[in-house]
């Protein structure tokens, strides 16, 4: 069986970012994010592969776009112009994971089978947010509690989820 994961970070309000930026820095995160999601297809929107330095190593970005006319000169990327589409490409992989933003994972909750979130333990103001979790959909299987230290100003907390 193939596995959609939205992973993300979000804050206690579902806040993800603002003016297409993240709202912290949290390196043992980042680290998990690449180890989770490398050697994988990673399906985001345009706006979250816009605010990426570049592509993202040993990773195929599946970009999704309303503009027909959007191209991207890198080999690890391809352009969609839906999430069925997006869905299809990923479709044979055993695992692969939608990356963002807001309104991609709004579509693609659907066809997900896990979430991996970051929650980070403050509430921040954004404009683009994760969408809420039914417990009644989803069953939480693991919790990693991270604390604030030097590197982290946030305390949060690592949570897996998985499709009832």
């Amino acid at each position: 069986m193939n596995t959609i994961t939205l992973i993300a970070a979000a804050s206690k309000n579902n806040a993800l970012g603002k003016n297409n930026d993240l709202l912290w820095h949290l390196p043992d995160d980042f680290k998990r994010f690449k180890q989770l999601t490398s050697g994988h297809k990673i399906i985001m929107g345009r706006k979250t592969f816009e605010s990426l330095p570049k592509p993202l190593p040993n990773r195929t970005h599946i970009i999704i776009t309303r503009d027909k006319d959007y191209q991207v000169d890198f080999e690890s990327c391809i352009v969609v112009h839906s999430i069925e589409a997006a869905i299809k490409l990923v479709e044979n992989d055993e695992t692969s994971f939608v990356i963002g933003g807001g309104e991609i994972y709004r579509q693609s909750e659907k066809f997900a089978n896990r979430i991996e979130l970051t929650r980070v333990h403050k509430a921040f103001e954004a404009d683009t947010f994760f969408p809420e979790i039914d417990l009644n959909d989803w069953e939480l299987i693991a919790e990693k509690y991270h604390p604030r230290d030097d590197k982290h100003i946030y305390d949060f907390t690592y949570l897996t989820y998985v499709r009832k």
